[in-house]
């Protein structure tokens, strides 16, 4: 007699695992109480030499991972696969099999992968070794990176592989970080371009002066002399000579502020990722709103987020407008913060100042009421 649906198929994969073909499975179709749980997806690796089932527990904002025995894993999906998840697939050598219809087909992979386990991800900012990330507050005394701090510093790797292309042909760039705050970012970039063998200055400008001062003792300690941090507002500094000016985070027309600095320095790049909306959002609750978005901008959140998309499309259009190239993604994912859009501008060579995007700037400050915007004296 075949045997039923759950065993056959715990068993298809028991014989995968000791025979050495496994490759991985999925279990799907959840139907839990977790509402956030969508699927495990599962793998073989080596802990301490001994082969484990990994467990990725795929929720809608984040994965959590855990490795168990085989013997165990296999007990654990028993007790999920039927009750909590509706649909498994396993991916062997040899075939592929579908519960609960227990279909054999095609393999779709001829290989195993390697087994191993923590295998360190190639990161720009090293964890140990580097007195800032400990003096910042990142890592511990022994130099790991704290549990409280490990988005941060996912944060701090993904932000250098972001930037880092813009730096290729720069041997001695000049860096202006505006609104530095902590310096979390600014350190890792000065280490990074260090590292990179570049003969890099950075400034921070940060107008709270205990943060001017914590930085600069950091800097001095680390033995960054390339780096430094001044006390001032956005708006003041002359960022004359600055090849990179950078923005996170800087707080309402700050950001533009920002913006017009970069362009005034002629900077070859400018980085921004903004952060609230104010400005915008104030002339578009004054102006009547525009007939086919009056359903939707009635509703205060709705109109909180067209003011954010609305604010950083037009701060795209004032930098193409300038002859920038520009590129807006997200930065980090809003697990992590919900301020997660980059606006990357990159000044190429002969790129001309494009005048479709001026009247493109005119017709969207019309269409949504902004009779005015920090950006209209670049021109």
């Amino acid at each position: 007699m075949p045997k039923p649906p759950v065993p056959a198929f715990l068993s298809e994969m028991a014989d995968a695992l000791k025979g050495g073909y496994f490759v991985r499975a999925q279990f799907a179709a959840y139907k839990g109480v977790d509402q956030t749980l969508k699927k495990i997806i599962l793998r073989q690796v080596l802990v301490k030499q001994k082969p484990h089932l990994s467990f990725t527990y795929q929720h809608k904002t984040r994965d959590i991972t855990k490795n168990l025995p085989i013997d165990a894993g296999l007990d654990v999906l028993g007790d999920a696969l039927g009750h909590e998840f509706g649909a498994a697939t396993l991916f062997t050598t040899q075939f592929d099999l579908q519960y609960p219809s227990m279909r054999k087909h095609k393999a779709t992979y001829h290989q195993v992968p390697p087994m191993d386990h923590d295998r360190q991800k190639k990161r720009s900012i090293a964890a140990g070794g580097q007195a800032w990330l400990q003096a910042l507050g990142i890592a511990g005394a022994d130099g790991k990176i704290l549990s409280a701090s490990q988005d941060k510093f996912r944060q701090i790797n993904r932000y250098i592989e972001l930037v880092a292309p813009l730096f290729a042909n720069l041997e001695n760039p000049r860096v202006a970080d505006m609104g530095s705050g902590k310096g979390y970012l600014t350190f890792a970039l000065y280490d990074y371009l260090k590292a990179q063998g570049k003969n890099a200055r950075v400034t921070g400008v940060e107008d709270r002066p205990a943060l001017v001062e914590l930085c600069n003792d950091v800097a001095f300690a680390s033995d960054f002399s390339g780096l430094d941090f001044v006390q001032g507002r956005i708006a003041d500094f002359n960022a004359e000579g600055t090849d990179v000016l950078i923005a996170l985070h800087a707080c309402d027309t700050a950001t533009d502020d920002a913006i017009a600095a970069g362009l005034r320095a002629h900077a070859q790049a400018i980085i921004v990722a903004p952060c609230c909306h104010k400005q915008v959002r104030r002339n578009m609750e004054k102006a009547k709103k525009p007939e086919d978005l009056a359903f939707m901008l009635r509703h205060g959140i709705f109109m909180e987020r067209q003011a954010e998309m609305v604010t950083d499309a037009l701060r795209a259009l004032y930098l193409e407008a300038h002859g920038y190239a520009v590129k807006v993604f997200e930065f980090i994912s809003d697990a992590h913060t919900p301020k997660n859009i980059m606006i990357v501008a990159t000044r190429g060579t002969g790129l001309p100042v494009k005048t479709e995007s001026r009247k493109k700037i005119d017709d969207v400050k019309s269409a949504f009421g902004i009779f005015s915007h920090p950006l209209d004296g670049t021109f």
